[in-house]
């Protein structure tokens, strides 16, 4: 599971996504903090149908019957093998709202000295995590104010040789879904009866601990 997570400068992803540019406050992101995710454009012209957009939103899900925003501390992650039955993402899930968060780095606690030592974790050749979502729209029932918001999909990751490291000895270990950068395209506009195709681990070479 992730809770921790350090966004990429703008440039970086708005060269990775070919998007324009966008503002960003803080790069260091927790659950109910405010970061950037990728979508398909809304609106485009007929002819750019693979038009992406990046849009400010919460971490942590907010579904539209939801009261307030408080939500989002609980739902940063979404469990693949339970997301199209959760009352908060069955939705999101079942309409193939797709995203990517875009990430520099993802933190997990490392238990293996007996004590919980967070650590970064990256890609190894350096480029930016793309880790598979789902997006959702709420509004604000007092104000009417729109609100976006994102979870990070996540997998089993006790068969891993690098994930399985991380979180207490005696819990399941678990991994967000990093997709490679020739799946993006493919992730963003796939209907919700692929999505679970996208649900593979990624590779654990590719993987690297940089502090």
């Amino acid at each position: 599971m992730c809770s921790h997570y350090e966004a990429p400068a703008p440039q970086l992803v708005a060269e990775t996504f070919g998007i324009d540019l966008y503002e960003q406050g803080k790069l260091d992101l927790w659950p109910g903090y405010i970061g950037p995710f990728i979508r398909r454009a809304e609106h485009v012209d007929v002819e750019s149908p693979a038009a992406l957009e990046a849009l400010p939103g919460s971490f942590g899900l907010i579904p539209s019957w939801s009261k307030d925003t408080k939500i989002a501390r609980k739902t940063y992650n979404a469990r693949s093998e339970t997301v199209a039955e959760k009352p908060s993402f069955r939705t999101a899930w079942r309409q193939a709202q797709h995203c990517i968060i875009p990430a520099m780095a993802i933190y997990e606690p490392d238990w293996r000295t007996g004590k919980a030592i967070p650590t970064r974790i990256t890609r190894a050749d350096g480029e930016l995590l793309g880790i598979a979502g789902l997006w959702e729209q709420w509004r604000d029932p007092g104000t009417g104010a729109i609100l976006h918001s994102y979870t990070m999909l996540t997998i089993n990751a006790d068969d891993h040789s690098f994930m399985r490291n991380y979180h207490k000895p005696q819990d399941e270990k678990r991994m967000v879904v990093i997709l490679p950068r020739g799946l993006y395209s493919d992730w963003l506009n796939a209907p919700a009866s692929h999505s679970a195709e996208f649900m593979r681990q990624y590779p654990a070479d590719r993987m690297s601990v940089v502090m």
